[in-house]
């Protein structure tokens, strides 16, 4: 597990995209998955979130979207590109998942999985790019999701009844799918909140927010579940051939 600096395109030419990969253990090639991070960005939690896929056996990149900089400068700008569709965040995304995938240690098939934010990105991210699975936890549906996630690989998605950030996404996410006639697993654990299928904290001046609003971690207890689903559904349709 480290972490690397890669070329990938930019305007003008080419540029360098930091992140964390987390390699399996034996011999590839394996399937990939570009993991997005929370707002906090690419953070120790993330770094995890990587670590757990690599040991389920898969290659897992978490990219770094804020390419080094401060959270709270940067962020503005991710949820920018994430509510008009595009940007740099989108390009970024895009980048990590052709090099995973262009990797020899890499079978070519790559996943999506996103927490929070990242969430989000990886929800409009299925629907763009060739990812063979996306696994969306606590992240915002497109109001009008059946017409933004036309051509969506299949998704799991998880959330929390308790987050009042997400009310009504889950059931938003389940009828747009199934209108789509996309392979799917959403599921809404009641007693859960924001964050919970990992260790994820909000940073201090945030956190009586992040208690009220998004009750931050709460639920913790339907987070092995959770993972099951995720690792089951990733298994039937992006680690086979």
């Amino acid at each position: 597990m480290a972490d690397i600096t890669f070329s990938v395109p930019a305007p003008g030419g080419v540029t360098e995209l930091g992140g964390h990969l987390a390699t399996p253990e034996g011999d590839g090639p394996w399937p990939g998955v570009v993991v997005l991070a929370e707002a906090t960005g690419l953070n120790a939690d993330i770094r995890a979130q990587a670590d757990r896929l690599a040991a389920a056996g898969y290659l897992a990149l978490a990219p770094d979207l804020y390419h080094g900089r401060p959270w709270l400068r940067c962020v503005r700008a991710a949820f920018r590109d994430l509510n008009r569709g595009r940007g740099r965040a989108f390009d970024d995304i895009e980048a990590a998942r052709s090099w995973l995938a262009g990797r020899d240690d890499c079978t070519g098939r790559v996943g999506v999985a996103g927490f929070c934010l990242g969430g989000g990105f990886a929800l409009l991210a299925a629907a763009r790019y060739d990812f063979q699975a996306a696994c969306v936890n606590y992240g915002t549906v497109p109001r009008d999701a059946a017409r933004a996630l036309d051509g969506v690989c299949p998704v799991v998605a998880t959330y929390g009844g308790r987050d009042r950030s997400l009310r009504g996404a889950a059931d938003r996410l389940e009828r747009a799918l199934t209108v789509l006639g996309v392979p799917h697993d959403v599921r809404e654990y009641p007693d859960s909140g924001h964050g919970f299928l990992t260790d994820s904290r909000a940073p201090a001046p945030l956190a009586p927010i992040a208690k009220v609003v998004f009750a931050l971690g709460e639920g913790r207890h339907n987070a092995d579940d959770g993972w099951k689903r995720i690792f089951a559904f990733f298994g039937e349709h992006l680690a086979r051939a």
